[in-house]
């Protein structure tokens, strides 16, 4: 079985910056791709960025130059580094992972993210 832990969210102001981490622990091997989603009450969840095992990454347009997504595969750990935070970026953020070989998905537990004056 696999735990993915968020952690690192929290209370900024507009044009302040974040950084996520999500700790992937238990049955860890061969993640095919990591991500991160994000949430708001009532809509649907959506991709903010991913990044596969070979290392290719990618953002939503919303994101694109604000927010960096960064894995160490050693310590099975991914993150997430948002700068100039807009409120529209308030949500709850998700961990992502997915297994080629078990066909096998996990979420996080999620982490909120507040962005307001």
């Amino acid at each position: 079985q696999v735990q993915l832990v968020e952690s690192g969210g929290g209370l900024v102001r507009p044009g302040a910056s974040l950084r996520l981490s999500c700790a992937a622990s238990g049955n860890t091997f061969s993640f095919s791709t990591m991500a991160w989603y994000r949430q708001a009450p009532g809509k649907q969840r959506e991709l903010v960025a991913s990044i596969t095992c070979g290392a290719l990454i990618e953002y939503a347009d919303s994101v694109k130059g604000r927010f960096s997504i960064s894995k160490d595969s050693a310590r099975n750990t991914i993150n997430l580094q948002m700068r100039s935070l807009e409120t529209e970026d308030t949500d709850v953020y998700y961990c992502y992972a997915d297994q080629v070989v078990t066909s096998l998905t996990y979420w996080g537990q999620g982490t909120q993210v507040t962005v307001s004056s």
